[in-house]
């Protein structure tokens, strides 16, 4: 697979990333021997980065990656965050802490679950607005100085926040929610990494699912599934957002690629961007792999726009937007 560098700081990864919180949380149940076959089948097809984090479960998720990666440690560049106490999106009355000495106990934390002896990437999960960004990454800092970490990484921050962060220490990649549907970071984001020479890491790339076209009904969420909870999943804004795979599907089919295909092949073809399609089933590994094969001429690229221009979809990414881009 076509490796990637993530930045000027010197992390090569596949072009495409494997995210694996829904092999443990949110996305309704999971099988954990799929799970993990589905890690060695992303890893034999190429894919070696594996992102997770301490809030996936939470705790879980790293636990499953690292009993999955077991004897294949140098295959993989292992990313994991910390940030959310208590679960993603401060789940089960947690909130978000960014204290240094958090930062080194949720470090230690996560190599025991991982069953590592470093980090390749440690993110910040979400920007704590009570603690100076200074601070925390100064702690993040340290962790590099002490081995424990190579690379650092931000999720969801401004730019203002990520130019204050990168002053600190090199920021290596910034991690925030970027598909044909969520293309707001194009407006300040990319312009902003691009410059300092930050790598970018799509995470939902394919809309929490829905552009791969297979949801068609509230009602196939499971009652467990978190989508149910976010704002463009719910009443007309999924109707709306219907019409748009349907453009995406469209344009999928005249290339004879499935829509998901189609919208990862468009991310890649956007400059310095990795995206981390998340899945607990091998079959989907393979079908987002060859994503890798496709090639999108300027004409499709301008279809492409035109079906999911900027702003298209209907409804808020999140409920509460309040911990994002701050």
């Amino acid at each position: 697979m076509e490796p990637r560098r993530l930045g000027k700081q010197g992390l090569t990864v596949s072009a495409m990333g494997l995210g694996c919180m829904g092999m443990s949380d949110a996305y309704g149940p999971a099988d954990e021997a799929e799970s993990i076959a589905t890690i060695h089948r992303a890893l034999n097809l190429g894919v070696n980065l594996l992102d997770t984090s301490d809030a996936y479960g939470p705790f879980t998720n790293e636990e499953l990656v690292g009993r999955a990666i077991r004897g294949r440690r140098d295959e993989v560049r292992v990313a994991t965050k910390f940030g959310f106490v208590g679960g993603t999106d401060g789940k089960g009355g947690g909130s978000i802490d960014g204290r240094p000495e958090y930062v080194r106990e949720a470090c230690d934390g996560s190599l025991r679950r991982l069953g590592v002896d470093h980090i390749d990437l440690y993110y910040q999960h979400r920007v704590d607005p009570n603690v100076p960004i200074e601070e925390t990454v100064g702690a993040m800092a340290e962790l590099v100085r002490r081995g424990k970490v190579r690379y650092l990484g931000l999720c969801e921050a401004a730019p203002a926040t990520i130019r204050r962060a990168h002053a600190v220490h090199p920021i290596t990649a910034l991690q925030t929610e970027y598909s044909l549907w969520s293309r707001d970071p194009e407006d300040e984001l990319i312009p902003t990494v691009r410059e300092l020479g930050i790598g970018f890491v799509a995470y939902s790339p394919l809309g929490r699912g829905f552009l791969t076209g297979q949801l068609r009904r509230f009602e196939d969420l499971a009652a467990d599934d978190w989508r149910r909870h976010r704002p463009r999943f719910q009443g007309e804004n999924f109707r709306k957002n219907l019409e748009l795979v349907d453009r995406v599907k469209q344009i999928a089919a005249a290339k004879q690629v499935t829509p998901a295909q189609l919208a990862l092949a468009w991310l890649m073809a956007q400059e310095g961007v990795v995206p981390i399609p998340g899945t607990k089933r091998r079959k989907n590994v393979e079908e987002n792999v060859a994503a890798l094969g496709i090639t999108l001429t300027r004409e499709d690229l301008e279809r492409i726009d035109e079906a999911a221009p900027k702003g298209a979809a209907s409804g808020e990414r999140y409920e509460d937007m309040s911990g994002v881009n701050r």
